[in-house]
């Protein structure tokens, strides 16, 4: 077991030698639009002209490929090995979607009271083998949407199966329930040395459909959040019924004039910003 991990994890970094920058996308905590914010921070890098692909891991509940409206697109065989289809705006798209048939729930083999620890591992050897896979060529940037974890530490230990991450984007809401979450999902990522980022705070408003005017949702506070823990709040975005349906129907918003597809474009280019200003200084070291 040992010496296939080993191999694996040689392979996935020779997988991923021509990508510049690899991020994460992680919350800790379900339902706070993370793998919304992974789909739109990709098309607004691919915008700003940027090579770029996009990694669906989550196992259980992948929603990349239905956002993007590549449903039933599976991944291209090469003699190398397993090729990411071209999605909008030319994404690279790799999801765990692609291997599942449709609307099937994922089993595992073996007896029905699988114990957590033993069904975590298989989990994680399933993702390492698929990364293995994967010829991604070369990119400017990865971002890798990471499953919601039963427990904080789960989207970080995900996270370490990429080898030389740029950092990791964590989204929440402004809910204390989901802060509380991130908060620590932040503190085990930064004991195992991921690089935070920053934080975008999703569902910040209530945008309404008929006169646009926008309203609070939740009366927690990110930002307060942010300066406690060190961690720039990178942007806030507000909940747009309409917007969130298109990606539902697979009809991504590509048109940069959105008011919505605005915010994802500035956290975008302040990500863009960071990971410039880091390279700059790590050439100077």
């Amino acid at each position: 077991m040992v010496a296939q991990i080993s191999e694996q994890t040689k392979m996935v970094m020779s997988r991923m030698k021509g990508i510049k920058r690899k991020v994460v996308v992680m919350s800790g905590k379900g339902g706070v639009g993370k793998s919304m914010t992974t789909v739109n921070l990709a098309l607004a890098l691919a915008r700003m002209d940027q090579r770029v692909g996009l990694l669906d891991v989550d196992i259980n509940g992948p929603c990349v490929p239905q956002m993007l409206g590549m449903r039933g697109v599976g991944l291209l065989d090469s003699p190398d090995g397993a090729v990411p289809p071209t999605g909008p705006l030319g994404i690279k798209v790799a999801s765990m979607d692609f291997l599942l048939q449709a609307n099937a729930p994922v089993r595992w083999k073996g007896p029905m009271d699988l114990s957590p620890v033993w069904l975590g591992m298989t989990e994680m050897n399933v993702i390492r083998e698929f990364l293995s896979d994967m010829v991604w060529g070369e990119l400017d940037y990865l971002l890798a949407d990471l499953p919601p974890g039963a427990a904080a530490d789960k989207p970080p230990l995900l996270a370490g199966l990429i080898p030389d991450l740029a950092g990791a984007v964590v989204v929440t809401t402004p809910s204390e329930v989901a802060s509380n979450v991130v908060q620590k999902s932040i503190a085990y990522a930064q004991e195992l040395g991921i690089e935070i980022l920053g934080v975008v705070e999703n569902m910040s408003q209530y945008r309404c459909p008929s006169c646009g005017i926008e309203n609070p949702l939740f009366e927690g506070d990110t930002e307060s959040m942010c300066e406690v823990l060190g961690i720039p709040l990178l942007g806030r975005v507000p909940f747009d019924r309409n917007f969130a349906r298109t990606f539902d129907k697979g009809q991504p918003i590509l048109d940069g004039s959105d008011p919505t597809v605005g915010k994802y474009q500035d956290i975008a280019k302040k990500i863009h910003t960071l990971l410039d200003y880091q390279q700059v200084l790590a050439g100077k070291s």
